[in-house]
């Protein structure tokens, strides 16, 4: 029998952080085992900037997922954001020695380590080199260049970088949960393997995840990545304009947000009015629906402007770079009313909000199919493709201790088979016993009890004698 390969996703946002374990079902479907939630502390805009508070926050997620699985957690997958992230098209190419040999993984794997090995800025790293399309001695648009003859392999490179600092400070954070840190992926591609399907990547989408700190854009055309970036926005600057604007708390701005708020002003009644408790016996505050929803579509015009700028820095526009399938939205902030309606009014494009329930098993639960967990499950989708083993089934130590009966073998003369005269056998085997009297019985139980209590005696005295 195969061994489960156990896949585990760790998707440490500005707001939550997600510790998801999975592994394949029969039908090539991903089978949640558990899911682990903690409030991310010590996280700004994708960034760690408090060590001790994130390490706390991912251990909680951690537990929590452990113990809602029943597996022990040794590695994870990590996605990683932040506004520290950028992106780059490169070029570059080998000679390969025998023209006449057959291109195999070796060379591909050659070209990217090549690539791989670029000076980058100072303080800066390469966190993914993604191969687009391939030349073979001139002949271009070469999609699968493995079986084909040539002398001179190159390619175009989607190469995305990233502060070397903030990746090693994420890396710490792992390690100092007591957990290994297998891989770590750029968030908006993990994102697109959960919500995307291979049409649209073919047509052309633009994804767009907005989290809670950032709005991460990943574009891809022809099946093949394109564009990415990380726009330092998400929901929480939301939040923080309805808190000024209405002068309420932050846990009551993130409310109303959720349960009342809209991207679409035209839709709320100048009387519809909400009424927000007041702080320690102040009087409550009443707060207009059609004010908090200017508030809210006024910040997310700005997000989805600056994500559309970038969309028209990748060529957009061009007929031969056209985004057929249009725009997907997910992520936490997708979750707000009439969001799709304002991104198709600003853009022009067809748009969609993408849940990741594509690739989850049938009886996966509700909440995992919501748009908030499709990074996490992007990376558990991840650490499958990478064959990591990345967690071990707990045995179980509460389990009451089961009770066994044995069959005692007798000797053969003292068993004797159930049969009609059985129990006369009994009798007489009682009769032929000796019988005590209980005078008897009890002068037998005194002298134990005497000789035991004689011995301890003499051990006291033993015992005085030597320490005189």
């Amino acid at each position: 029998m195969e061994k489960d390969n156990i896949a585990v996703g760790l998707d440490i946002g500005t707001t939550k952080i997600v510790a998801m374990i999975g592994k394949k079902n029969e039908y090539g479907k991903l089978e949640i085992l558990g899911i682990g939630k903690s409030k991310s502390l010590g996280v700004a805009r994708g960034v760690v900037n408090n060590i001790t508070q994130t390490i706390q926050s991912i251990q909680q997620a951690i537990l929590e997922a452990e113990n809602n699985s029943g597996y022990k957690i040794k590695d994870v997958v990590v996605g990683i954001a932040g506004q520290h992230i950028r992106s780059i098209q490169h070029t570059d190419y080998i000679s390969r020695n025998n023209p006449e040999e057959v291109i195999g993984e070796k060379d591909i794997q050659l070209l990217i380590d090549q690539v791989n090995k670029l000076a980058m800025l100072p303080g800066e790293e390469i966190i993914h080199v993604l191969p687009q399309e391939f030349k073979i001695d001139g002949q271009s648009e070469i999609k699968e260049p493995i079986g084909m003859y040539g002398g001179r392999l190159e390619s175009s490179f989607h190469v995305v970088v990233g502060q070397a600092s903030s990746i090693r400070n994420v890396g710490r954070c792992i390690q100092s949960s007591g957990i290994e840190l297998s891989g770590l992926t750029l968030e908006p591609l993990a994102s697109a393997d959960a919500v995307l399907s291979q049409e649209e990547k073919e047509a052309g989408v633009a994804l767009i995840d907005i989290g809670g700190g950032t709005t991460d854009l990943a574009i891809f055309k022809d099946g093949i990545i394109r564009h990415t970036a990380v726009i330092p926005f998400g929901g929480n600057v939301i939040t923080d304009d309805i808190k000024e604007g209405c002068s309420i708390i932050e846990k009551q701005a993130e409310l109303l947000k959720i349960k009342f708020g809209s991207a679409w002003p035209g839709e709320n009644k100048d009387n519809e009015i909400v009424s927000i408790p007041g702080l320690r016996g102040r009087e409550p505050k009443e707060i207009s629906l059609k004010n908090l929803s200017k508030i809210i579509h006024a910040r997310v015009v700005e997000i989805v402007e600056q994500v559309f700028a970038e969309i028209k820095a990748y060529g957009h526009e061009d007929p031969r770079k056209k985004l057929i399938a249009g725009i997907v939205l997910t992520g936490g902030g997708a979750q707000l009313k009439h969001i799709k309606q304002l991104v198709e009014y600003i853009t022009g494009m067809d748009t969609r909000i993408g849940y990741p329930n594509e690739h989850l098993a049938g009886n996966s639960s509700e909440e995992i199919s919501s748009p908030l967990f499709a990074t996490a499950v992007g990376l558990v989708m991840n650490s499958i493709e990478n064959s990591t083993q990345s967690a071990i089934r707990l045995e179980v130590v509460n389990e009451q201790p089961k009770v066994v009966y044995r069959t005692v073998e007798q000797p053969v003369q003292q068993r004797y088979e159930v049969e009609e005269n059985y129990v006369e056998k009994v009798e007489a085997i009682e009769e032929s016993r000796p019988v005590r009297t209980k005078a008897e019985a009890e002068s037998t139980e005194t002298k134990i009890r005497r000789s035991f209590f004689d011995r301890y005696v003499d051990k006291i005295k033993d015992f005085l004698d030597n320490a005189e």
